[in-house]
């Protein structure tokens, strides 16, 4: 790969996830930037769904105007204590960066190249404790087989060897083994174990994206025309989900008439998706039939 086209994958994937946690989804985020989506899920399967190191630096770093600014001043023969500055930097940072990216072939700094080898020396690897003990790794991976959840093999190994740090692994610990490329010391295949069946893990408590848009109004809350069922129009929904959690299927029954309609998810069945064929759904019925929708939100 070209420097330009390692330009283009630093800064491709520092955008991507700047879109996925502003709240995007892969196809949204993909969509935005131009690219495939099977492109870009690659950078999300990268790290299990969690974001790279190396990412998103702190303004401690320098970025890639700035190493390009270094690599012009360099060509007109400023000095390193001149560049420093104009970037408002100490003379030491300057002098690490060239020292640390400049080519010894051919005594050139390559700005372009330098983020990718400061990403490269951000990551130090190290061996796996699940690797690194036969042992340990057999354990999990029968719990796994059992359909345990990493937290109870982690709680399990915990409880079984008190005084045998080396037999105990936290539950993110596992799930690295299972998701994050170059730290598979799991068989991959085992991920299927896992009581959600994703290939990759999900964020939790993201709180820029709201579970509901406006605050829910309440069953008891609902008009009594609703209750009684005298009028047609008022709807409830539910999603059912298929087996191993891989399919859904969205249904909306009429609650006078007792008809029943069915919302299509063919891809997936988050809550955009099963939005959007609602939307779809109903959109075919006449407007009097379109009076309200209750929607199931009870757990199972």
């Amino acid at each position: 790969m070209g420097q330009r086209g390692r330009i283009k994958d630093v800064a491709g994937r520092r955008q991507y996830w700047t879109l996925i946690l502003s709240g995007m989804n892969n196809a949204e985020a993909s969509r935005a930037m131009g690219r495939h989506p099977r492109h870009c899920l690659r950078w999300k399967h990268e790290y299990g769904g969690r974001v790279p190191p190396g990412v998103f630096r702190s303004g401690r770093y320098l970025d890639l105007d700035e190493r390009c600014a270094i690599a012009d001043l360099r060509r007109e023969h400023v000095s390193i204590r001149q560049i420093a500055r104009k970037l408002g930097r100490s003379p030491s940072t300057i002098s690490r960066e060239l020292a640390r990216n400049t080519s010894p072939a051919t005594g050139s700094y390559a700005p372009h190249l330098a983020p990718r080898l400061a990403d490269g020396r951000l990551v130090r690897p190290r061996a796996s404790k699940i690797a690194d003990h036969p042992e340990l790794r057999d354990r999990i991976e029968r719990g796994l087989i059992q359909r345990w959840s990493p937290e109870q093999i982690s709680r399990w190994l915990k409880q079984t060897f008190p005084d045998r740090p080396e037999s105990r692994v936290s539950h993110d610990t596992i799930y690295q083994a299972l998701y994050v490329q170059g730290r598979g010391a799991l068989r991959r295949e085992l991920r299927t174990c896992l009581r959600t069946g994703r290939a990759i893990r999900k964020r939790r408590g993201d709180h820029r994206r709201p579970r509901f848009a406006e605050p829910p109004i309440l069953i008891s809350e609902r008009p009594a025309a609703v209750a009684d069922r005298a009028v047609p129009g008022h709807w409830e929904g539910d999603l059912i989900i298929g087996q191993a959690n891989r399919s859904a299927i969205g249904t909306l029954v009429e609650r006078t008439t007792r008809y029943v309609l069915l919302v299509h998810l063919p891809d997936r069945y988050d809550a955009e998706a099963v939005r959007d064929g609602v939307i779809t759904t109903i959109g075919t019925l006449p407007d009097r039939l379109k009076q309200s929708l209750t929607w199931d939100r009870e757990r199972r």
